[in-house]
């Protein structure tokens, strides 16, 4: 199940108290103070793994504890620390802290391995053998160990690929990840079959690749949430490039890719600016005496009025497949130069 976002609390361990504690030995009568500190209170950090791309180790657990630091002993001895808790967040995740009614960006991970800290375990107290002096050699207190951190947290996971599919509902979108990539999209001759985005690694040749996002369908009025339009779009934002897809069966293509930038522009001013590819899909149910006539009349209009290039292709009979994937590594391969 693909879980995007999720709100935990997170606890770190209070830290040990130190020890009142006195050398006890024989024949010496009165040893000094030998209190030991105790140990610092666990932390808690999330680590980036590039294996997680979901949430949902985060639906249910939703309280988060690291172990308390030990008190100081006797004979100068140091409490153990407390174990840290690491949280295995999937790259792309942002963490915000919502403790009291605030919302404050902690951080996020987008490198494997990267740690972020949530909460620091609370120090560990002094021991008396601390606070020997030359006017008290026998001091009878110690500190207590600090407390720990509690927050609240909210996590926000915007996929991160090179190439985002966009367009509206039934484009074609999760066919084409399906003939392109391994991936298994569910596929369906009907609106919003797919209701959580889905990750493919389309191969170029034998050592290059690179990984398309199917982004659910977007609708008129996404940008204010209509159809979970909000809730898909996030995951636009760290994608490369955007390929969008218009289905040659609409009544109108050329206003559907207009509407799509639009509903971009509005919920992200950036999203529209992207380096993106158009492709006019299903080009396949268009009759072969009519196929070139229509698509120069779109390339046409396209050009004239957008100064936009256009690709054809058809997932169900693999027109330009090939093609549309060599212009996509092409733009991504320019992009990394740059």
């Amino acid at each position: 199940m693909f879980i995007d976002y999720s709100r935990i609390k997170v606890e770190s361990g209070r830290g040990g108290s130190g020890c009142v504690s006195f050398r006890r030995e024989k024949f010496v009568a009165k040893g000094g103070p030998d209190g030991g500190d105790g140990g610092k209170g666990g932390d808690i950090i999330a680590v980036g793994n590039e294996n997680n791309n979901t949430l949902i180790a985060y639906r249910y657990n939703k309280l988060f504890k690291s172990e308390r630091g030990q008190h100081g002993q006797g004979s100068d001895k140091t409490g153990a620390c407390g174990e840290n808790r690491y949280l295995d967040l999937p790259l792309g995740t942002e963490i915000f802290d919502i403790t009291d009614g605030k919302h404050e960006k902690i951080g996020e991970v987008i490198i494997h391995e990267q740690k972020v800290f949530l909460a620091k375990g609370g120090n560990g107290g002094r021991g008396n053998a601390r606070f020997k002096s030359a006017t008290n050699k026998a001091p009878r207190y110690a500190k207590p160990g600090g407390d720990g951190q509690y927050r609240e947290l909210e996590l926000v996971l915007k996929l991160m690929a090179d190439v985002g599919l966009v367009g509206f509902p039934n484009a074609g979108k999760s066919t084409l990840l399906s003939k392109v990539s391994s991936a298994h999209p569910k596929v369906a001759d009907y609106k919003f079959t797919t209701l959580a985005p889905s990750l493919g690694v389309v191969q170029v040749s034998d050592f290059e690749s690179f990984v398309m996002a199917d982004i659910p369908g977007i609708i008129e009025g996404a940008h204010d949430g209509r159809g979970l339009g909000d809730q898909f779009l996030k995951h636009i934002q760290r994608t490369k490039i955007l390929l969008f897809l218009i289905d040659i069966d609409s009544t109108d293509p050329f206003n559907d890719y207009q509407v799509l930038k639009e509903e971009l522009h509005l919920y992200d001013p950036y999203l529209d600016k992207k380096p993106h590819l158009i492709a006019l899909s299903k080009m396949d149910t268009i009759p072969e005496d009519d196929k070139v006539e229509f698509y120069n009349l779109l390339k046409n209009e396209f050009e004239t009025k957008l100064h936009e290039n256009i690709i054809s292709i058809s997932s169900v009979s693999g027109e330009n497949l090939k093609q549309l994937i060599v212009k996509l590594h092409q733009i991504l391969a320019k992009l990394d130069k740059e």
